[in-house]
């Protein structure tokens, strides 16, 4: 194609490629928030810094060039932790067999991630409305109350609670909070656990005092 005199040909300008994260900065990251998750589990969210960057095998430079500050760090944690409990979901609503037994094995899951220490954390120390936590949130919302509902249509879970019901007690069951000896009580969560989880089955043999807690309950 002919130009017109005087016009200057340009080249298309390739799309600036963004580099990607080396693996052994990837793999630092990842040993950071599995430090501080620990720490912050143990001993609570205002572990210092230093002890996590030394748990985590890195130097302080390191933990600060992946978090700018703490906040950064434990929205990081409570959004992985949230992450694994939509797989552990997930996983669960893929099973074909009883629809109850999926449940629990979620529920114990969920325990194990000890969300019971950290979700406090997202009010005390970051946005608990910040756009990662939220969307989360919103994922791990859907999932459980698709598992629940799968095991209400079986005839397996009682009809009269919701999601609410089933996360508190998760929650609570997994107490006490962190910095209280809470990996000495550690043997003995999945065995009260499964008692609330008996209690859950259909058919009930008692009907539950007050009303069951909702989503927008747990969100008040």
């Amino acid at each position: 194609m002919r130009l017109k005199e005087g016009t200057v040909q340009t080249a298309t300008p390739e799309a600036r490629r963004m580099p990607r994260p080396r693996a052994d900065a990837l793999r630092n990251r990842e040993r950071i928030v599995t430090a501080a998750r620990e720490m912050f589990v143990e001993f609570g969210p205002d572990v210092p810094l230093d002890e996590i960057a030394r748990r985590a095998g890195v130097g302080n430079a390191t933990v600060y060039r992946n978090f700018p500050d703490r906040d950064a760090l434990v929205r990081e944690v409570v959004c992985s932790v949230m992450d694994r409990t939509v797989r552990a979901a997930e996983q669960a609503l893929s099973e074909t067999g009883d629809a109850f037994e999926a449940l629990e094995r979620f529920a114990h899951a969920a325990a194990d991630e000890r969300i019971s220490a950290l979700c406090p954390m997202v009010s005390s120390t970051f946005d608990q409305n910040h756009p990662d936590l939220e969307d989360a949130r919103r994922r791990a919302e859907s999932l459980v109350a698709q598992l629940m509902d799968r095991a209400k249509a079986a005839g397996r879970l009682r009809d009269d609670v919701e999601y609410g019901d089933l996360m508190v007690g998760v929650a609570q069951l997994s107490r006490p909070p962190a910095g209280t000896g809470c990996l000495n009580a550690d043997r003995f969560v999945h065995r009260h656990l499964q008692l609330f989880l008996d209690g859950m089955r259909a058919p009930a043999p008692t009907v539950l005092p007050g009303a069951a807690v909702t989503v927008e309950d747990l969100r008040r």
